[in-house]
């Protein structure tokens, strides 16, 4: 029993180490390539898992081996516009001036109620309103309303909004993260000056953020029942 866990945790840390290996786009979208990858890996990692007279490495080769080939296909892509072609595919376009290409639909097998579907996430209800909709090649649909369509931008309407700063995080669920208050240009005096205002402790801090302009933001935990 206690190998059968030690074989499934050992797998199940490799698999993790082949995704996070891959990118992070495989937690998002996956172009063809990396979903079949992504499959094979898992299957192979529940062979061994299930089946306890294999040997360990009887999944850890085949899982390393697919690896080193996503790896090699990987970077042969990026050199070659033909190969990324081929096992990518490339984008197409669906709707172009209005007009729904219903050949690219066929082709593509997008379903009407599909495209619907996607331009709905858009918000977009109206189709003689998109100039442009393309699939992308990770089964995307990128839509381009004409200008006219676009809500105004604030430099369009003549305004001048205040800039905006990435609040960085001092305190996160009770833990000050000391290699933060650097990059903040702030120090821990600082920190408990603020934390002095609120009545709180660092332990009952669940969040404290600031940001560039000094603004703070202070969020201390509630009291489990």
């Amino acid at each position: 029993m206690i190998l059968s866990y030690i074989r499934t945790i050992v797998l199940y840390l490799v698999l993790i180490f082949c995704v996070r290996i891959m990118g992070k786009r495989q937690i998002g979208q996956m172009e063809p390539t990396e979903f079949v990858v992504t499959m094979l890996l898992a299957n192979l990692a529940a062979i061994p898992m299930q089946d306890e007279g294999l040997p360990l490495y009887g999944g850890l080769v085949p899982m390393l081996t697919v690896l080193g080939m996503e790896l090699v296909l990987s970077g042969a892509t990026l050199r070659s516009i033909f190969l990324r072609k081929l096992l990518c595919g490339k984008p197409v376009i669906l709707i172009e001036n209005g007009r729904v290409l219903q050949q690219n639909l066929r082709a593509t097998r997008v379903t009407l109620d599909e495209l619907t579907g996607h331009l709905r996430e858009k918000d977009v209800l109206d189709i003689e309103s998109v100039q442009y909709a393309i699939l992308e090649t990770n089964g995307n649909l990128s839509v381009f309303p004409y200008p006219s369509e676009i809500p105004a931008s604030a430099k369009d309407s003549g305004i001048c909004p205040k800039d905006r700063f990435l609040p960085v995080t001092l305190i996160c669920d009770g833990k000050l993260l000391r290699e933060n208050l650097q990059y903040a240009a702030r120090d821990e005096n600082w920190v408990h000056q603020i934390l002095g205002t609120y009545r709180a402790s660092i332990a009952g801090t669940w969040l404290l953020t600031v940001d560039k302009s000094g603004h703070v933001f202070w969020l201390g935990k509630e009291q489990e029942k």
